[in-house]
Formats: structure tokens, C-alpha cells, sequence
């Protein structure tokens, strides 16, 4: 009697754990990405919707606060970073499964809206003659504290000796998404925000830009990784995004993938 009871309580512990992991499968993964995959990433995911018929679930932030709120248990299960660095810190604190893959590097573009007397140059020859003449009141770029395409524009502007001219102009958006909107709205003059953005159908006829050359600022290395708890449907979208067809979306953006990169 006793070991039919044993067996019993195995066989219920058993589908206890397999009803666990079925459920766990059939949770909507939740995916914490940077601002400047927006348009990018919602067009992989709706191509991996219609290949695979699963769902995620896309939040779009800076690298930097998500990474903050990773390390305060946020429920996240796949991170998106604009910046490895984020990445390897979370991995030095264990809370993920590895040190994770570089999926793209990213790059930056001077953006002017349509009227601004702006005009965007690789060279910022413009831009240092709006500074000038007084034609730039307003400066729209991501905060450098959390934001690394924020960051990413401050080098730039600084390795041109812009950057203590421009900065009471600055109008700082949380991350670049929202920087690129304070651009293309014309509530600013201007701004330094992701090509990514720059090339997506919402900013199309909105404005003009110029592609800022990478030697102006460290590289936007953009890591991904999966956290601790990340279950099979995290897992199967993680592994999507390095296949050709998540590839030629980013390229499509304006993404250099590792392979073209490195």
C-alpha cells in the first residue's frame, strides 16, 4: 500500500510539473527592447506571427532604464539592448542565461523637420552655422544618462567641438524614439536621432537627414539576451530573430547584422 501511494504522489508530481511547463509554453513572451527597434522589430514580429502563429509582446524603452528595472525583477524575458554594455552587466549579476549574441550595430542621423532652416550635412557644416547665426532654439536628442543613442549623439557632437555650444538648446527625450518625435514634429529645429527611425514610413516626407559617420562616436553594438526564466516561446523568438528573415528586416532599417559588421 505504502508504495502504491509512493508511485501515486510521483505520477501527480510528475503532471503537476508537465501542466507547469504547458502553461509556461503558452505565455505571450514578453520582450523589453530599445527605442530604435520600434518599427523595425514590430515588423518582425508580425512576419514571425504569420509564419509560426505565435504572439509576443513588444515594449519599447531606453537600454538603460530597462536594464534598471531587469535588475529590480522586472518580468522580462528577452532584452533588446542598444548597448552590450547593459547586456554584460546583467550577465555579471546572473540574471541571464549567458552573455547573449550581437544581433546589429546601429547608426545616427542629424534630422531637420520640414520648414526648419536646418539643413543636415555628414559634416555638420550646417548645423555649426544654424549654432552661429542663432537659428537653432531647440535641439532634440535621447538622454545620454540611460539612453545610448543619446550617448551616441553627445560624442558626436563633442568630437566636432559642438557639444558646449548646443547644450542649452538641448530638448532631451527618454529614449530616441521620442526624441525623434520632438524632431519630426517640429517642436525642435533639429536632432540626432536613430536611422532606424529616420527610415520608417512614420518620419517618410516629415523632414531630411544626413547619415552621421561612425568614426564620430563609439559603435552602437546592439546585444540581445535571454533572462533567467525565459520559457520555450521566449526561446523560439529569440532564435527567430537570427534567422535571414528577422536579418533582412533589420538590414531593411538600416541595421549593419554581424556577418556585414564584423
Amino acid at each position: 500500500m505504502f508504495g502504491c501511494r509512493q508511485r501515486l504522489l510521483a505520477v501527480l508530481a510528475a503532471l503537476a510539473v508537465a501542466t507547469s511547463a504547458h502553461a509556461q509554453d503558452r505565455i505571450i513572451p514578453t520582450v523589453a527592447a530599445a527605442a530604435d527597434l520600434k518599427f523595425a522589430l514590430e515588423e518582425v514580429a508580425a512576419r514571425y506571427r504569420a509564419e509560426t502563429a505565435q504572439e509576443v509582446r513588444l515594449i519599447f524603452g531606453s537600454s538603460g532604464s530597462f536594464a534598471a528595472q531587469l535588475r529590480q525583477g522586472a518580468p522580462f524575458q528577452i532584452f533588446l539592448s542598444a548597448d552590450e554594455g547593459f547586456v554584460f552587466q546583467l550577465a555579471d549579476a546572473g540574471l541571464t542565461i549567458d552573455r547573449g549574441r550581437l544581433y546589429a550595430e546601429g547608426r545616427i542621423v542629424l534630422f531637420a523637420p520640414n520648414g526648419s532652416s536646418l539643413k543636415p550635412d555628414a559634416k555638420f557644416d550646417g548645423l555649426r552655422a544654424a549654432l552661429k547665426d542663432g537659428r537653432i532654439r531647440r535641439f532634440a536628442m535621447a538622454n545620454p544618462e540611460h539612453a545610448p543613442y543619446g550617448r551616441a549623439a553627445e560624442q558626436a557632437l563633442t568630437s566636432q567641438g559642438l557639444w558646449e555650444a548646443i547644450k542649452p538648446r538641448i530638448v532631451l527625450g527618454e529614449n530616441v524614439s521620442q526624441a525623434a518625435q520632438f524632431a519630426a514634429s517640429g517642436s525642435a529645429d533639429g536632432g540626432i536621432i536613430a536611422y532606424s527611425l529616420a527610415l520608417a514610413p512614420t518620419f517618410a516626407g516629415r523632414g531630411s537627414y544626413a547619415l552621421i559617420p561612425g568614426e564620430f562616436h563609439a559603435p552602437l553594438r546592439q546585444r540581445m539576451v535571454l533572462l533567467h526564466h525565459a520559457g520555450e516561446a521566449a526561446r523560439a523568438f529569440y532564435d527567430y530573430l537570427r534567422t535571414p528573415s528577422a536579418r533582412t528586416i533589420l538590414r531593411k532599417y538600416g541595421f549593419a547584422t554581424p556577418h556585414e559588421a564584423f
